[in-house]
C-alpha cells in the first residue's frame, strides 16, 4: 500500500481486528490518525464500486452525516480519518440513538448523488447439500449442525429468491449494524460504507431496524426501539414503504451468503492473506448456521414489529 500521501508514520501501522470481510489498520503520523482499510479482492462475494462508493461518502460527509471523513481510495484500498468512538456491542441501543439512526438514513436517502452501475442479484446458491457432505468429510466442527439444516437453508434460499420486493429502490449504506456503528458522546457515527449501492428500502430499514432492537438472537427483541427507527426516518423527512416480509429478505439473503462464503473459506482450511481471520470465519458460520433457521422461522413475529 503506498499511504505515502498520509505524512510521515510516527509508528508501526497497527491492525485492528475483527472485521467480517476484510482487514483495518490504524496509521499514525505526522498529519493525524487514519483508518487504512485493505479490500479484499481475492475471494469476495460482489464487486467493490469504489470510486462510487468513495464518491457517495464525500456526499455524504459534506451533507453532514456523522461518519469518518473519506480520505483517499484505489482499487484496494479506502483511507479514513480516524474517529475515536465507543463500540456499540451487539444489544438494543436507546431509543434515543435508534432514532437518530432512522433520521441519518433519511438524510443519506435523500442525496442526490449519481451511481451508475446497475446491480444484478444472484439467484441464492443451492449447494447447501454438497457443502455439508464436504463439511462432513473434512471434520468441519460445526459439520452435523450443517447437515441437520439443509432442508432449511434450501428453503431460505427459495425464499431469497421469490419474495416480492415493492419499492422503492433507494441509493444507501446497506450495512447499518451493531458492528459498523460507534457511539461520540451517546450519539451515531456510522462507519464502513463500501457495500453501498442501490437496496429496496423496506430491505435497508428492516434491516437496520432490527439489529438495533435486538441481542445476539431473537428471543428478546424491542419493538419500541425498532419502531424508534421508522419514527426516526419519518421525522427526517422518509416516507415508509408497504409492510411485508420484504422488510427482511435482504437480511436474510445477505447473511445466507455469508455464512456460504465462510463455510467455503473454512474448507479451504488455510488461513488466508485477506479477509477476516479462519477463527472469525469458524465462528461466523456457526452463527448462521444456528442463526438463520431462527430468523426464518420467526418471520410471521417479526411482521408484527411493522403494525
Amino acid at each position: 500500500m503506498n499511504l505515502s500521501h498520509l505524512g510521515a508514520p510516527i509508528r508501526p501501522m497497527i491492525r485492528v481486528h475483527g472485521g467480517f470481510a476484510n482487514r483495518t489498520y490504524r496509521l499514525d503520523t505526522d498529519q493525524g490518525s487514519f483508518a487504512v482499510k485493505e479490500l479484499n479482492l481475492v475471494d469476495r462475494r460482489w464487486t467493490y464500486r469504489i470510486e462510487e462508493v468513495f464518491r457517495f461518502e464525500r456526499a455524504a460527509f459534506a451533507a453532514g452525516v456523522p461518519m469518518p471523513e473519506p480520505i483517499s481510495a484505489s482499487d484496494h484500498t479506502i483511507v479514513h480519518r480516524w474517529v475515536e468512538g465507543k463500540k456499540m456491542p451487539e444489544a438494543p441501543v436507546s431509543e434515543a440513538y435508534a432514532f437518530e439512526i432512522g433520521e441519518i438514513l433519511a438524510r443519506i436517502h435523500a442525496l442526490d448523488v449519481e451511481w451508475t452501475h446497475v446491480s444484478i442479484e444472484d439467484p441464492a446458491s443451492r449447494d447447501w447439500p454438497e457443502l455439508a457432505e464436504r463439511a462432513a468429510s473434512t471434520g468441519q466442527p460445526w459439520a452435523d449442525e450443517l447437515a441437520s439444516q439443509v432442508e432449511t437453508l434450501l428453503a431460505i434460499a427459495h425464499f431469497v429468491d421469490t419474495c416480492e420486493r415493492p419499492g422503492p429502490v433507494v441509493l444507501t449504506h446497506k450495512d447499518i449494524q451493531p458492528w459498523n456503528l460507534l457511539a461520540r458522546d451517546g450519539r451515531p457515527v456510522v462507519l464502513d460504507w463500501e457495500l453501498s449501492g442501490m437496496l429496496d428500502l423496506a430491505g435497508e430499514l428492516g434491516s437496520t431496524a432490527l439489529s438495533l432492537a435486538k441481542g445476539p438472537g431473537f428471543d428478546n427483541i424491542e419493538p419500541a426501539i425498532f419502531r424508534s427507527v421508522l419514527d426516526g426516518y419519518v421525522a427526517g423527512g422518509g416516507a415508509l414503504p408497504p409492510s411485508g416480509p420484504s422488510w427482511f429478505v435482504f437480511m436474510i439473503g445477505g447473511w445466507l451468503g455469508h455464512t456460504r462464503w465462510n463455510i467455503l473459506r473454512c474448507l479451504a482450511g488455510v488461513e488466508a492473506s485477506t479477509g477476516p481471520d479462519l477463527a472469525l470465519s469458524h465462528e461466523s458460520v456457526r452463527n448462521g448456521v444456528r442463526g438463520l433457521p431462527d430468523m426464518f422461522g420467526r418471520l410471521p413475529e417479526l411482521e408484527t414489529l411493522l403494525v
